[in-house]
């Protein structure tokens, strides 16, 4: 991972498995607040807070019609009330990489607003909070870290991991993008989250967080799995893949660890 300064242009949006980033032209504000104790009287001179109870929000993506079929913008985004899987991943002076900051997170889709009047023409999406139904929604923390960037891979991981200094007992949960795929019949394949807790060795991970095998026909597939609030988390963490009927799985993976 690169350390310094980002632009927006190093950013990507990765939206229910689909690379929205070449129609995106802005989103935010990225914003985790907590709310005042609605119970707290007016002359306290400190207002406490609800522990857990974040507000997150993704704010507008702002971006550019196009109306590609299945994997435009247009295509995946012109529905509103639908629950996305959202990973914005910040790369640091170029395109994402492995161990770069995220942000994820469950999202009502609340709109979609053409701009017509706009060449070239703009499209609006607001979306709300964390969904209600979000299966993160235990979590107060959005921020992770991206542990696999887009890309295909043919046979599994055997690297050591991302060194997180220490372990942790808060949970944590993964945010999985499949963007395509190649092989017969389904293309099934399992992406995971493996850790360790004493040595950064390939023969010391075990699973920690698995999307299940899952049918990658055509990409479009993503899912978001939690752990148990007071679950373990090894010091060092990394990405896996278990192949089934695919033999190259083009994906992304992002992990937020319970604080």
């Amino acid at each position: 991972m690169t350390q310094g300064r980002t632009t927006l242009n190093h950013w990507r949006a990765y939206i229910d498995g689909y690379d929205m980033s070449g129609y995106t032209r802005s989103f935010g504000p990225l914003a985790c607040a907590f709310d005042e104790g609605i119970d707290d009287a007016v002359t306290l001179a400190v207002k406490s807070t609800l522990p857990g109870q974040a507000t997150i929000s993704m704010g507008t993506l702002n971006g550019l019609f196009d109306n590609t079929p299945t994997s435009g913008l247009h295509a995946v985004m012109k529905g509103a009330g639908t629950t996305r899987n959202v990973t914005l991943a910040a790369g640091i002076q170029a395109a994402p990489e492995n161990n770069d900051p995220t942000f994820c997170g469950q999202f009502t889709q609340l709109g979609y607003y053409a701009e017509p009047d706009q060449n070239p023409v703009y499209a609006s999406i607001p979306f709300g909070n964390s969904s209600g139904i979000a299966t993160n929604l235990a979590y107060s923390n959005p921020w992770g870290v991206l542990l696999h960037a887009p890309l295909a891979r043919t046979a599994v991981n055997t690297a050591v991991g991302l060194d997180q200094t220490a372990a942790t007992a808060k949970g944590g949960f993964m945010m999985y993008h499949i963007f395509a795929a190649a092989g017969v019949g389904n293309m099934t394949a399992a992406v995971k989250v493996q850790h360790s807790t004493t040595t950064n060795l390939d023969g010391s991970f075990s699973d920690l967080l698995s999307s299940g095998v899952v049918n990658s026909v055509g990409g479009g597939v993503s899912g978001i799995v939690a752990l148990a609030h007071s679950a373990t988390v090894g010091r060092y963490i990394r990405w896996q893949l278990a192949l089934t009927l695919a033999t190259s799985v083009n994906f992304s993976i992002a992990f937020v660890r319970g604080n």
